[in-house]
């Protein structure tokens, strides 16, 4: 492993010692083919910062990069960051979301690359906010010196966070954060020059920012810019770029190993990483079946620059179920008065050290609650056992854990609660056998309301990004309440499972027939009721595309994705595709299939 001296505390300084020194070798890879250099990497940084220095942008002004995933992406993050503090959001936000973290930021200016939404463009125009174009094109190395002008203590990112009764919390993380946690994630990997990460991680994620392209670049190794986890491409750029590892979330990790098959890597990996969720062990001993290679579990969060335990490399022990040892700050449990337990006791996990945020901004209330001292509350029950491995046993908090999106129920609450036909609504989670955790919510209607389920999810879709919309809505009579009369999401799954089991009816016509006999094919499943839920099932974004490439086969329709995620009951999608298709050419498909089958019958 090779890094700038112990006392490069900026993100700049800890790429700098690479690009001075080995300037021509590989540092950004496309999975088109593209590379950047170490050297042309610090050239582009540079442009990028010379032009927020043109527009007035100072170090301490927010600026927000609207991008997908790519080499365009890495360089508006770290060129941005170089200069000023940057905050990347989802580029698959809907306007509100873009109004509202804009709004909370105090944006003063938007970097987009040429393939941003336009809804980026349209926002800075709008706003009459400053709007930068980057691209790869400004990568050309001028042979000028890695400039570095940033501060230990200069808010590098900010990202935001979600708690459990409130509004999303900003976390600020300065250049020292942000630089310990990459020598952090490359320490525990053994990360070197020889190394190549695949990340198809989104780069506004802290996963995907620290792990997959910060820490392969402290460590003078090349991290590939996928545009997201594509398959089966995902095994040809592995090949072509030569990847010694990939980081990414459990559901990402089945995805790989569905598309498998037999296919491996021409290379053997060195190691493969998982963090942002739970990974079960029957998928962790699978990908180390099928790749030939240590599966390293970490955990991870947004105020502690991302890894805060990792389990380690061979020969060193990996615990299946556990999430490592402490890698990078220092961890310990502590019980509601902030004393410290011994191993094997359950409480919260705390942590501190050089890589942890030093609090939430403009929020004395969250930061009051959070630490105990100098221990940040993670908000995760666990313990450690007597070799020093940390067991993650639950959630103290109450947010969402998505596939490794965390969500905010009362964000949904207050979504529903907004229409005027609803009266209570209470957002929970929900057992998934993919993701983990799914969303789901009750809602009690007015009397006399007019709105059904499918009304309330077209609300919600409008206002809240897509993985954030409950994949079940239940119309209820009654939300079931405590002791204290306090509606409860801790269980709700468990309390409302009678509501959550609709009576199983039959497909009624050829529409309906061929999404069943979809959904039966990819979810494995039995006859599939026309009320039952794709997500209750089992259902997720990678199935819902395989049942997309079914459909089509079959219907003359146009079905995005995005339709059955609006639509998640066979009923309800039927009757978007009906109206699509119009009634003649329903009428006429539903006596070709039956004639079909008379004759197949028949013989």
């Amino acid at each position: 492993m090779s890094f700038a001296s112990p006392t490069a505390l900026t993100v700049t300084a800890l790429l700098r010692a690479h690009a001075d020194t080995d300037g021509g070798q590989a540092a950004l890879l496309a999975a088109d083919g593209r590379t950047v250099t170490r050297a042309a990497l610090a050239a582009g940084m540079r442009a990028v910062a010379a032009r927020l220095r043109t527009l007035g942008i100072a170090r301490e002004d927010r600026v927000a990069v609207i991008a997908p995933n790519g080499p365009d992406m890495a360089l508006a993050v770290l060129g941005t960051l170089s200069a000023a503090a940057c905050a990347p959001l989802n580029p698959q936000y809907p306007r509100s979301e873009f109004d509202f973290y804009i709004d909370d930021l105090a944006v003063r200016a938007i970097v987009v690359t040429p393939d941003s939404p336009a809804l980026a463009r349209e926002v800075a125009q709008a706003r009459g906010l400053p709007l930068i174009e980057v691209d790869t094109g400004l990568c050309a190395d001028d042979g000028a010196a890695f400039s570095d002008d940033a501060s230990p203590d200069d808010i590098a990112l900010v990202l935001h966070t979600s708690g459990t009764t409130s509004r999303p919390k900003q976390v600020p993380l300065s250049q020292a954060n942000l630089a310990a946690s990459m020598r952090h994630v490359a320490a525990s990997l053994a990360l070197g020059a020889d190394d190549c990460a695949l990340n198809a991680m989104p780069l506004f994620h802290i996963h995907g920012l620290v792990a997959g392209l910060l820490a392969p670049l402290a460590a003078g190794g090349r991290t590939v810019c996928a545009p997201g986890l594509q398959l089966p491409a995902f095994f040809d750029w592995m090949d072509a770029c030569g990847a010694t590892w990939y980081t990414a979330v459990p559901t990402m990790h089945q995805a790989v190993l569905a598309a498998a098959g037999e296919r491996r890597p021409a290379r053997p990996l060195r190691f493969i990483r998982s963090s942002s969720a739970a990974l079960a062990p029957s998928t962790l001993s699978a990908l180390e079946a099928h790749f030939g290679c240590p599966v390293v579990e970490a955990y991870g969060m947004t105020e502690a620059a991302h890894q805060m335990a990792s389990n380690p490399l061979p020969p060193q022990p990996r615990k299946p179920g556990s999430v490592g040892r402490p890698a990078g700050p220092d961890m310990t449990i502590l019980d509601p008065a902030g004393a410290q337990l011994e191993a094997g006791i359950r409480g919260e996990i705390a942590i501190r050290g050089p890589n942890v945020m030093c609090g939430y901004h403009a929020n004395p209330d969250a930061n009051r609650s959070a630490f105990s001292g100098d221990w940040f509350r993670t908000g995760d029950e666990g313990y450690f056992d007597a070799d020093g491995y940390l067991f993650i046993t639950g959630r103290l908090k109450e947010m969402i854990n998505r596939g490794g999106e965390k969500i905010t129920p009362r964000e949904i609450d207050e979504v529903l609660l907004g229409h005027p036909d609803v009266a209570q609504a209470l957002a929970f989670a929900v057992p998934h056998a993919t993701l983990g955790e799914d969303v789901a919510a009750a809602v009690v209607l007015r009397p006399h309301a007019v709105t059904d389920a499918a009304g309330l999810r077209a609300h919600l879709f409008t206002r809240l990004a897509d993985f954030k919309v409950p994949s079940e809505l239940l119309l209820v009579d009654e939300i079931p309440k405590g002791a204290t009369g306090k509606m409860q999401r801790i269980g709700m799954a468990e309390r409302l499972a009678s509501a959550r089991r609709s009576p199983r009816e039959m497909p009624r016509d050829v529409v309906e027939r061929v999404l069943a006999q979809a959904w039966e094919a990819v979810l494995d499943s039995a006859a599939a009721g026309i009320h039952d839920n794709f997500f209750a099932l089992g259902g997720d974004s990678l199935k819902a595309v395989r049942v997309v490439a079914r459909v089509t086969e079959l219907l003359p329709v146009d079905l995005p994705t995005t339709l059955l995620f609006r639509h998640p009951t066979i009923a309800e999608l039927a009757r978007a595709l009906r109206e699509q298709m119009g009634g003649a050419l329903v009428a006429e498909l539903e006596a070709l299939i039956g004639a079909a089958d008379g004759n197949a019958n028949a013989a």
